[in-house]
């Protein structure tokens, strides 16, 4: 159906088709997880995701193009669930940034929209990865911005979008090695191209029925790409997420290697100093940055420019920005000092610090009653993620003041870290995501609350580097210090998994079984048995290397009584200078956490 341009109206019903075609395929994108784990949960996450936007789009569904983009971006901005969620909430907030001024879009306005999206979800991502769900969204927005050189139809230029989505997902497992050791394209691409399907629905004339199907006067849905992708697999229904694809871990750092050692941090306001006289270059600005320095980070509006930059020479990166305005909030660390501090300590280097997260808060500017001035607030407060009764207490006896459930079995909104903190009174407040699934939803309330709140999101991608972060804290230290402490425990924490295949497959030279049990070591699979205890045994003997002195066990939900005496009684046999601690997790999913440590 031949349409020149979107209003409101197409936008709202576009959205909702295509949250449709999400929601009836939420399983199959779940059976793309990479890990044969009961808990692959991306269709899952954006569902939710999307779900949120269009309940917020339904309670305000006026306006042009312009205004509903806005109401969808900011219920998917709240409810992102996941690194899918948020990625997919980041490209929807791109879209609605550009179309904020428009009535209607037409096909060179959709298509700008479109790559606008993309533009702001690879910026949201610190490392971006290829042949995800961002690599699917790209190469659809660059053939929109070609095709709609071409046409003026929205109808045609979407029907492309689709076919293009569709190729780049087909090309997702050359891009990703582990997508085609295990034979899957990217599970969030996958996701991104049944939203796309639903608009393409739509404005080929599909109206959306009452049984949540997209279809054509009762006929099957047509392709009009006529793109062949994976079917729809029979597999056992999964439940919940695991982490992603896993990345190398750094490599550890001598502190000669350090180039540019001061790791820097400012603002610039440009309404002192003179500094709207001066035109800014966002670009020209890192390039200059860039001469003496890396790691930039530079965020700018009309009235603030953050900054942050590793650099040789820090005076000529002040003197660079002192063009453009007052500095102000100015941090400044020597890297290899403190490098050389932690090895005397014991301890490897900590990642660099998040930006700007041990920059005080503005004075709260809210009427909220449990919000107490400045004096009266505890200094710091925790957040901490974690499923099972009694892995909750054991972060509660840590310290942690508000525990939200969520994990391997629950993904955290992004809405939900956000009350999280409005409701503790502390002047600076830390949050464990403990799962690299939600460690984006996190950094994603924290910048929500930029100003208002001071927050430290430490990446802690498990139950066990959680534990160990909470427990190297120390109150009477400052933030810095503390989130170096806690990174660095982090670091020094092998995590250990053990739970059920819910498919056959082939990973890493393993050969698994649909039902055998399997360990993973820090997100690889190592072991895989028919056997619960020989599973344990062979994932404890990959994880005891070097020296290591402390195993911590933490029994899940399904896990025995009798299997647990006979794995201490194993551990204690084997590796006598080992010590044990087994406490009760009730964790869903994983029979056991292990903790190992040095």
């Amino acid at each position: 159906m031949s349409k020149r341009s979107l209003n409101g109206t197409d936008f709202s019903a576009m959205v909702l088709a295509g949250a449709e075609q999400l929601h009836r395929h939420a399983e199959h994108v779940n059976s793309l997880n990479v890990f044969p784990v009961p808990d692959g949960d991306t269709g899952t996450n954006m569902n939710l995701t999307m779900t949120n936007g269009v309940t917020e789009l339904r309670k305000q569904n006026t306006g042009g193009v312009g205004t509903r983009a806005a109401v969808l971006s900011k219920g998917l901005l709240m409810g992102a669930r996941g690194n899918s969620g948020v990625i997919l909430s980041q490209l929807f907030r791109g879209f609605g940034r550009y179309a904020a001024s428009f009535e209607e879009l037409n096909a060179v306005q959709f298509a700008s929209a479109l790559q606008s999206g993309v533009d702001t979800a690879y910026k949201a991502v610190v490392k971006p990865v290829e042949g995800t769900i961002l690599t699917v969204a790209k190469e659809a927005a660059k053939q929109a911005v070609y095709f709609s050189r071409r046409t003026n139809d929205v109808t045609e230029l979407m029907n492309e979008v689709l076919n293009k989505a569709k190729e780049a997902l087909a090309q997702t497992p050359e891009q990703l090695p582990v997508l085609k050791q295990v034979g899957v394209v990217d599970s969030g691409g996958q996701g991104l191209v049944y939203i796309y399907q639903g608009f393409a629905d739509y404005l080929n004339g599909m109206t959306l029925q009452t049984s949540g199907t997209v279809l054509p006067e009762g006929q099957a849905v047509v392709n009009p790409a006529n793109v062949t992708v994976p079917e729809e697999q029979s597999v056992q229904p999964v439940q919940r997420p695991f982490a992603e694809v896993p990345m190398s871990a750094q490599a550890k750092l001598e502190t000669e290697d350090i180039e540019f050692l001061y790791d820097m941090e400012f603002f610039i306001n440009r309404k002192l100093g003179g500094g709207q006289s001066e035109s800014f270059s966002e670009d020209a600005f890192r390039s200059a940055l860039a001469v003496n320095g890396d790691s930039i980070i530079v965020i700018a509006d009309d009235e603030i420019i953050k900054v942050h930059v590793h650099s040789k020479a820090p005076g000529e990166v002040l003197n660079l920005a002192l063009k453009y305005g007052e500095i102000t909030q100015i941090h400044i660390l020597n890297m290899r000092e403190q490098h050389r501090d932690l090895l005397t300590a014991g301890m490897d280097i900590a990642p660099a610090p998040e930006l700007f997260a041990d920059i005080p808060a503005e004075p709260v500017r809210h009427e909220d009653p449990a919000i107490l001035p400045a004096d009266e607030l505890a200094p710091y407060g925790f957040i901490a993620v974690a499923s099972g009764d009694g892995i909750t207490e054991i972060f509660k006896s840590l310290g942690v003041d508000i525990v939200l459930s969520g994990g391997q079995t629950m993904n955290p909104s992004t809405e939900d870290f956000v009350n999280a903190v409005k409701s503790i009174t502390a002047q600076h407040i830390f949050i464990l995501p403990n799962n690299s699934n939600i460690v984006l939803a996190a950094q994603q309330a924290r910048d929500l609350l930029e100003g208002e709140r001071s927050i430290t999101v430490i990446p802690s991608k498990s139950i066990p580097q959680g534990m160990a972060a909470a427990f190297a804290f120390q109150e009477e230290d400052d933030i810095q210090l503390n989130e170096s402490r806690m990174n660095a425990a982090v670091s020094e924490v092998k995590t250990g998994q053990v739970t059920y295949a819910v498919r056959d497959t082939s990973f890493d030279g393993l050969e698994i079984r649909a039902g055998h049990y399997i360990g993973i070591a820090d997100s690889k699979i190592v072991a895989t048995e028919e056997n619960m205890i020989a599973t344990c045994q062979e994932l404890l003997s990959q994880m005891l290397v070097n020296g290591d002195e402390i195993v911590t066990i933490l029994t899940g939900e399904e896990a025995k009584e009798g299997e647990t005496l006979q794995l201490t009684g194993w551990i204690n046999e084997h590796y006598p200078d080992v010590e044990v601690e087994a406490h009760e997790g009730g964790q869903p999913i994983y029979y056991y956490l292990f903790s190992v440590e040095g």
